[in-house]
């Protein structure tokens, strides 16, 4: 039977579009099924517990939580909605979910806690429907490429081959900072390792700006501005992906690992070759 995944997404954070994807990136894969609800941009309490009792209902065998800020009351209710009913459930967040760590340690719950993740500058007199979905592109663009959704994707893989075999998973518990997503993108030239990393550490900055842009500077130009800086951060961030890629592409050495229609992770170095 394959195994079942249940994501709940509380809000939005720039993992949290294609983490399901991640997974199944041909939409081949025999050995899992996977559902997704959603409240949208909201998660508080109400929202949230609307979203655990649904996913209940699919039955999973390992829910993932994916919010902004694990330690808000939105995405704590719902993990323990879903652990109250038996499941084994990770939580993936980014850098103010640090504060949840012991939390979620004693609760007995998994974490994927992403640094480069950034907040949006999402202030009124800046951003509009258009912006936020630049910056989330420039965000996935930067955690694609700096190596981060490897270790996304490898984490839940291993808790995924743990239920397969009918034993019980190994949580992981990892914040996922800059050079652990770089050494996980497996980049043959240190040139391109660099920028990727570059482009991480940017991203982080990039939310240290927005969180005085939205909670600190009281003067709307200013944190107008501010907001503005930062989105434009991003976009450099995300070129410097790009050349990290091509430095890649010049030697013919851009790593990829598809997953086989059983889970398994193959690996293949070169354009031209079968991976394996």
């Amino acid at each position: 039977m394959p195994v079942k995944i249940g994501f709940a997404k509380l809000g939005n954070i720039g993992s949290a579009p294609l983490i399901e994807f991640l997974l199944d990136e041909r939409a081949e894969r025999e050995d899992i099924n996977v559902r997704v609800v959603s409240s949208g941009a909201k998660m508080n309490v109400e929202e949230a517990t609307e979203v655990a009792e649904k996913l209940l209902e699919f039955k999973p065998d390992l829910a993932i939580v994916v919010s902004p800020n694990a330690s808000l009351p939105g995405p704590e209710k719902a993990r323990e909605i879903l652990n109250k009913a038996g499941i084994p459930v990770l939580v993936v967040s980014d850098v103010p979910a640090k504060k949840a760590v012991k939390k979620l340690e004693e609760g007995g719950f998994g974490y994927l806690i992403v640094e480069g993740d950034p907040m949006i500058g999402a202030r009124r007199e800046f951003l509009d429907p258009i912006e936020m979905a630049l910056f989330n592109a420039e965000v996935i663009k930067v955690l694609a490429g700096s190596g981060a959704f490897n270790i996304l994707f490898t984490e839940i893989d291993k808790v995924i081959e743990a239920l397969k075999k009918g034993e019980k998973p190994q949580l992981p518990k990892k914040i996922i900072d800059s050079e652990a997503a770089a050494e996980a993108a497996e980049f043959q030239n240190p040139y391109a390792k660099a920028k990727a990393q570059a482009a991480y550490e940017v991203a982080k900055k990039v939310a240290e700006m927005n969180v005085q842009a939205c909670f600190v500077i009281k003067d709307w130009q200013k944190y107008t501005a501010l907001a503005a800086a930062s989105h434009e951060l991003i976009r450099e961030a995300a070129k410097l992906i790009d050349e990290a890629r091509e430095i890649e592409k010049t030697s013919d050495s851009v790593v990829r690992h598809p997953h086989y229609d059983d889970g398994k992770i193959l690996s293949k170095r070169h354009l031209i070759e079968k991976p394996r």
